[in-house]
């Protein structure tokens, strides 16, 4: 039985590298589509976005022509909306203000003291490393290195006791 994938497998007939396809089983086709609208799509909306543009002034010139009372009603309101949106826009800022000094208060007096206290338990970590190495390791590396010595002088004078016997 053949393991080969059905990419894997070669014909006297396919140059190299291009894959053979056994009928029946599902290929997985390369998706070429563009991502995002084409660029038909585009200059329709465009256009469609300036003709919308051109009959809104056309609207307001000969309302402004024919209607001069209409065009005033609506400039006002839409003063009203516009000092709505300001207002709104002046909370929605307070707002922001007030999260960010109360980001300003957390940093200051909640994340500070625990960096601090972090970088103090590290410190207190180094000097505990620097007297563990001073006083007990390098001692026991000194002690160690003595016997090696010491064992080391005692073959080069008595020889390897175990040579030594027979």
């Amino acid at each position: 039985m053949n393991t080969q994938l059905p990419e894997q497998m070669q014909t006297e007939h396919t140059p190299p590298g291009v894959p053979y396809y056994l009928p029946g089983v599902p290929v997985e086709v390369e998706n070429r589509a563009r991502r995002g609208p084409s660029t038909a799509v585009l200059i329709l909306g465009v256009s469609i976005v300036i003709l919308l543009l051109i009959g809104f002034v056309a609207f307001t010139v000969w309302l402004a022509q024919t209607q001069a009372t209409t065009i005033a009603a609506v400039r006002d309101i839409l003063i009203i909306i516009l000092a709505l949106e300001s207002c709104i826009f002046g909370v929605v800022i307070l707002l922001l203000l007030l999260m960010m000094i109360r980001l300003v208060n957390m940093l200051e007096f909640e994340i500070k003291p625990i960096l601090e206290k972090t970088n103090e338990t590290v410190s207190t970590l180094r000097g505990t490393t620097n007297f563990v190495s001073e006083n007990v390791v390098r001692p026991a590396i000194r002690t160690r290195a003595q016997v090696a010595g010491l064992g080391q002088a005692l073959k080069t004078l008595f020889g390897n006791p175990r040579k030594n016997i027979k």
